[in-house]
């Protein structure tokens, strides 16, 4: 009995698997994409987004990495409808990759189970720090790839490590509060997943009951 009993809990814990879960996996999917379209748009200038967390969520909920670059990839797609270009392929490609990157750090930090199978309390403490961690990573990756790219596709500044230097501390503005927005974007996006994942979760248990 004991041996159903589990069997039963790790299938409900499966919500992005086959048959019902797909639908989760959309509306999941769906929801990350536009609160990085949403987010990007809001305050671009700033450059306090919610890329980080999102791309840090996919990671965790899709077992698929491929869906699960899909989302902060669309999601820059998408709002790059509305705002100023790259000004070149290359650019374009490393913003691409050091926005996508984080889902594996997201991956990391959710496991196998991850965000499926921690609801209700498996999002320890230390997992919290590593969400923060992951966040932090996010930033300076992207600050430290796209300046350097910057540094080398244009003209703007000598190729000399000099030039790169005075590339990085011209950055410096830029890169104050994405630090922030990436924590405090992260925490909002993975608790609000979390409360979402375990309303569907508790609906589809009564449902079946």
């Amino acid at each position: 009995m004991k041996h159903a009993t589990t069997t039963t809990a790790r299938s409900n814990d499966r919500l992005l698997q086959a048959g019902p879960g797909r639908l989760t996996a959309v509306v999941v999917w769906t929801a990350l994409v536009a609160i990085g379209v949403a987010g990007r748009l809001w305050q671009p200038g700033w450059n306090v987004t919610p890329m980080a967390g999102v791309a840090l969520a996919a990671g965790a909920v899709f077992p698929n990495s491929l869906v699960a670059a899909s989302v902060p990839v669309v999601a820059l797609a998408v709002g790059n409808l509305f705002l100023p270009g790259y000004g070149s392929f290359a650019m374009a490609a490393v913003i691409y990759a050091a926005t996508a990157w984080p889902i594996l750090l997201g991956r990391v930090v959710g496991d196998a189970d991850g965000l499926r199978g921690s609801i209700g309390g498996g999002w320890t403490t230390g997992r919290w720090f590593g969400l923060a961690g992951g966040a932090l990573a996010s930033s300076l990756v992207f600050f430290l790839a796209t300046n350097l790219a910057h540094w080398w596709l244009t003209n703007d500044y000598p190729h000399t490590p000099g030039g790169l230097l005075d590339c990085y501390v011209a950055a410096l503005p830029f890169y104050r509060w994405m630090p922030v927005g990436d924590l405090v974007w992260t925490a909002v996006v993975f608790t609000a997943l979390s409360a979402g994942l375990a309303a569907m979760r508790s609906s589809r248990v009564a449902a079946s009951a």
